[in-house]
């Protein structure tokens, strides 16, 4: 369990808290770039670490985002006109580039300069593969671009959504490395799941309850080991990279697409679970892009704000028949359903002071203790915290079958190096 104030310091992240200021430290996925498809295109709002901002794309392609309200008189910006390399606000035409600047304020005369002095709050707005990305830390401190595989492989291997999830992202984060559930909640789809069924991976996950954990730690996080019992004495070995501060991966199964998350905080009870799917060498088929826009896999179904169409107000749509049939462990259809429901059912922020912990959690404890010193670190001696270095990014999960002597540390080294090209190392 936690203190009262440790569950606070990992939870905030708004301005001014400690793992707020550790938040902007990163190049974080704001966008799909499909929210902003073409020059002078309707601004899109949007709200991250408690700021709520504007998203815009201008007429020669170039992307801003910035605090939402005009600095006359406080009017949000969704309502502005997007023209002629600009936003203007439509209440009184004061009109911003895509840094913040105001560029024009039709009621007073140009030779004043008044425009000049006016500049919102923006920050860096940069596409890399299907999203776009940003950071929100200081300017003369702004990290290399990010390089996660999944972003740089082309368009045709990889696939991005995203869902908005209604809690605090701790608790979505830490059911992203978690593999023991899999075991349970995951168990009725794990043969019927087009992105998921077939792996001989599976049949291990089922016959073994009780899987044994080991987690070390790596540069930019953690690497979270959970070994069940395969043939012949061998060990089945799933390794998840956590990647500082809410990047996961998912080991894969057989030649399905590698999977994960980005768990983004909108503000303190709610946030965005970005998902992805990539294959390293060849090309998604029509079939698991199809699947994956059906909510097949980590995906979900989302109405036109990004809310999942199965949500708490209508009970996650559970169907009692299924779940006593077991066709479905929770009732609940699909994976990212299945852990939303349960995440969002702890509240807006679980309270970890009355939590029990076990052995099967020693990932989300080295987790969130590797948070709290990184977070320590920064504020006091303004270390920059692990996974802002873009080598950090450069981490492959892995399914894997070792002997019983051999550690996964050991057996498994190059398979959880990204290398471009290469194949996933997978079961």
């Amino acid at each position: 369990m936690l203190r009262k104030e440790q569950n606070e310091l990992l939870t905030q992240t708004g301005p001014g808290t400690p793992m707020g200021q550790m938040f902007r430290a990163y190049w974080l996925p704001a966008l799909l770039a499909e929210e902003l498809a073409e020059n002078d295109c309707p601004p899109v709002r949007v709200k991250l670490l408690s700021e709520r901002l504007i998203a815009f794309r201008d007429s020669d392609g170039r992307y801003g985002l910035m605090d939402e309200f005009c600095a006359h008189r406080g009017v949000s910006l969704w309502f502005g006109r997007n023209e002629e390399g600009g936003l203007r606000c439509p209440y009184h035409g004061w009109k911003y580039d895509v840094t913040g600047q105001c560029i024009e304020v039709p009621s007073e005369p140009v030779e004043s300069g008044f425009c000049k002095k006016i500049k919102l709050t923006s920050y860096p707005l940069v596409k890399i593969g299907a999203v776009l990305w940003t950071y929100m830390g200081p300017p003369e401190k702004k990290p290399p671009l990010p390089q996660w595989e999944f972003a740089l492989v082309p368009p045709e291997q990889s696939y991005t959504s995203k869902r908005r999830q209604e809690c605090n992202w701790l608790q979505a984060m830490e059911g992203g490395i978690d593999s023991s559930h899999v075991s349970f909640l995951h168990r009725g789809d794990l043969g019927s799941d087009p992105l998921f069924k077939g792996a001989k991976g599976n049949q291990y996950n089922l016959s073994d309850m009780q899987p044994h954990f080991e987690v070390v730690e790596q540069p930019g996080g953690l690497f979270i080991g959970a070994r069940r019992n395969a043939e012949n004495g061998k060990y089945y070995w799933r390794i998840t990279p956590w990647v500082m501060p809410c990047f996961t991966m998912i080991p894969p199964r057989g030649d399905h697409p590698i999977h994960g998350h980005f768990w983004v905080p909108i503000d303190d009870e709610n946030c965005w679970a970005w998902s992805y799917d990539f294959h390293p060498v060849r090309a998604l088929t029509k079939a698991e892009v199809e699947a994956m826009k059906n909510g097949a896999g980590v995906h979900c179904k989302v109405d036109s704000n990004f809310r999942p169409l199965a949500n708490k107000d209508n009970d996650y749509l559970i169907d009692r028949a299924a779940q006593k049939a077991g066709k479905t462990f929770s009732g609940v259809a699909g994976f990212a359903m299945q852990d939303a429901s349960l995440q969002e059912s702890m509240g807006p922020v679980c309270d970890r002071t009355k939590e029990n912990l076990v052995s099967t959690d020693n990932g989300i404890i080295m987790a969130r203790h590797r948070l709290m010193r990184a977070a320590k670190a920064l504020i006091e001696k303004g270390v920059t915290p692990p996974g802002v270095d873009p080598a950090h990014h450069k981490v492959r999960s892995c399914s894997i079958v070792l002997p019983p002597d051999v550690a996964f540390t050991d057996g498994a080294k190059q398979a959880l190096h990204a290398e471009r090209g290469m194949a996933q190392t997978t079961v």
